[in-house]
C-alpha cells in the first residue's frame, strides 16, 4: 500500500507536506486538543494520506503556532480531576493559508510506495507459495481498510458540513476494495510468471531487467517526454529531501 507517510515537500508558505492534514482538520472550526486530532487523522485522513503519530501531531501543532497559523490555550477541568489539556484552535492566517493552499497550491502526483509489489517483483528470489501467501495477507489487510472506510463514511453522511469528507471516505472504501480486486488477480499473474521464469527456453542467470533503448524506442515520443519529465520530477525530490 502507499506509504503512510507524503513523501513530497510541499513548501507552499514554508510548510512541510504534514502540516496540511493537520491545518485542513481545523479548519472545521473546532478547538481540539493533540488527542483529538489524531482521532480525526484516524477517522478519514489516514485513508488517504498521512496517519501520524502523536507524536509527528504534535511536532506540527507546535511548527503552525510558532507561525501564528494556530493558537493554543490550556484547560482545567477541577471536577474531573485529570491534567490539563491543550486545546489548538485555528487562527485567520491559519485559515488564509489553508485556503489558498487548496486553490493555489501545484498538484503533487501521488508516489506509491508499495511494499508488497517490491516483494512481487523480487518474485525471482523466492517461492510463489510464499508470494501467494503475501498477497492474501495483503487483500486480508485491504479489505479491512474498505469496511473501516465504508462505516466512517456512513457516518459521515448524517453531518452536513462533512459532505466532502464523506465523499472522499467514500473513495476511500472504493479504492482499498479496487486493491484488493487487483491483488487477487494478481494470485493468478503469479503462476504465470512462475511458468514463463521457469520455461524451457529461460535462461540459467536471467539478468537485471532494466530499460533499454528497445523499450524507449517502443515509446511514442509524447509518451516518451512524458516519462522523462516524471523521472526528472522524482531526482528533483530525492535531492531536495537529501
Amino acid at each position: 500500500m502507499p506509504s503512510s507517510d507524503p513523501p513530497q515537500s510541499s513548501g507552499f508558505a514554508g510548510l512541510r507536506s504534514t502540516s496540511w492534514p493537520v491545518l485542513g482538520i481545523l479548519s472545521f472550526g473546532e478547538e481540539l486538543s493533540g488527542y483529538d486530532l489524531k482521532k480525526w487523522a484516524s477517522y478519514s485522513v489516514r485513508f488517504f494520506y498521512w496517519s501520524p503519530s502523536f507524536s509527528q501531531v504534535y511536532s506540527e501543532l507546535k511548527k503552525l503556532e510558532e507561525l501564528g497559523y494556530v493558537t493554543s490555550r490550556t484547560v482545567v477541568d477541577d471536577e474531573s480531576r485529570v491534567k490539563p489539556k491543550r486545546l489548538y484552535k485555528i487562527t485567520d492566517t491559519g485559515m488564509a493559508v489553508i485556503r489558498s493552499w487548496a486553490r493555489e497550491a501545484p498538484i503533487d502526483p501521488p508516489v506509491l510506495k508499495h511494499g508488497v509489489m517490491l516483494r512481487m517483483w523480487l518474485g525471482h528470489l523466492t517461492e510463489p507459495d510464499h508470494l501467494k501467501e503475501a498477497l492474501r495477507e495483503h487483500i486480508s489487510y485491504v479489505e479491512g481498510m474498505s469496511r473501516q472506510a465504508g462505516l466512517d463514511a456512513r457516518d459521515s453522511e448524517v453531518e452536513p458540513t462533512w459532505a466532502f469528507a464523506h465523499m472522499v471516505n467514500k473513495w476511500s472504501e472504493r479504492y482499498y476494495a479496487a486493491e484488493g480486486e487487483l491483488a487477487k488477480q494478481m494470485l493468478a499473474d503469479i503462476d504465470e510468471a512462475t511458468r514463463k521464469i521457469r520455461g524451457e527456453d529461460a535462461p540459467e542467470h536471467p539478468g537485471v531487467p532494466k530499460p533499454t533503448e528497445t523499450h524507449a524506442i517502443r515509446r511514442s515520443r509524447a509518451a516518451l517526454q512524458e516519462y522523462q519529465a516524471a523521472m526528472k520530477a522524482a531526482r528533483d525530490a530525492d535531492e531536495a529531501e537529501g
